[in-house]
């Protein structure tokens, strides 16, 4: 059976990936914030000892063996610059920290496991459009973080591909979640879509099925590849 630790698994993109994956047979360990769920470890990123935590714990509850990690949780929240310094700042680090160093950690322990047990494993990083374009005024630091989450991506795959260990990224556009509900309605609602030929934005289903393909099906070569889901509105 395969095991996968799945970040962000509560709502959205994450709970819609959890199912998909279980459907599949696969075990998933999830991670939320605060959960209550017996198969999720409650873990809050803006700790910084927290994904070792995460870590350690869900290879306990595996058996001693994860086959597959999912970097999924996010952080998607306004940050205009007219705040004071700190406000600005504090914003910025927790959804660097949320965003982008948990999933560094987490990397990096997956890929520690991977090579002491001389085992094939695989890392989904789901990004975002913003990583390529750019996002909102208010939005600096998502961009960012996802960003550097595609150029860790990169170096990942380049240097553990001999190693048989594997990483992929997504980069979703607007997905039909409440996170990005929020954002749609801060910018102008419906009228947003005109920027997007396909006339809609996307389901969680559709951007957890590229989960499930990357984490299960997609074939070695595709290491490094990074997957877009936005409809048309980045194309590159």
């Amino acid at each position: 059976m395969t095991c996968i630790l799945l970040t962000g698994s509560s709502r959205g993109i994450g709970a819609a990936a959890k199912a998909a994956l279980e459907a599949r047979g696969a075990k998933v360990i999830g991670q939320a914030t605060s959960s209550d769920a017996t198969d999720t470890v409650p873990a809050d990123f803006r700790e910084p000892f927290t994904p070792q935590e995460l870590w350690q714990a869900a290879l306990a509850r595996a058996g001693g063996k994860i086959d597959v990690l999912v970097n999924n949780a996010g952080l998607f929240a306004p940050n205009p610059i007219e705040r004071s310094d700190i406000e600005w700042l504090d914003a910025w680090e927790d959804t660097m920290r949320i965003n982008l160093t948990a999933a560094a950690q987490l990397s990096r322990f997956a890929i520690k496991h991977w090579r002491a047990r001389g085992s094939e494993g695989r890392i989904v990083h789901v990004a975002s459009r913003a990583g390529h374009r750019g996002d909102s005024p208010a939005h600096w630091h998502y961009a960012a973080s996802k960003g550097g989450m595609l150029a860790m991506h990169k170096s990942i795959a380049r240097a553990y591909a001999s190693e048989k260990i594997y990483s992929f990224a997504i980069t979703p556009g607007f997905t039909d979640t409440a996170m990005a509900g929020d954002y749609l309605e801060s910018r102008g609602g419906a009228g947003l879509l005109a920027d997007i030929p396909l006339g809609r934005v996307a389901e969680p289903e559709e951007i957890a099925k590229i989960i499930e393909f990357c984490a299960l099906d997609a074939p070695p070569s595709m290491t490094g590849a990074t997957l877009d889901a936005n409809g048309a509105s980045y194309v590159r």
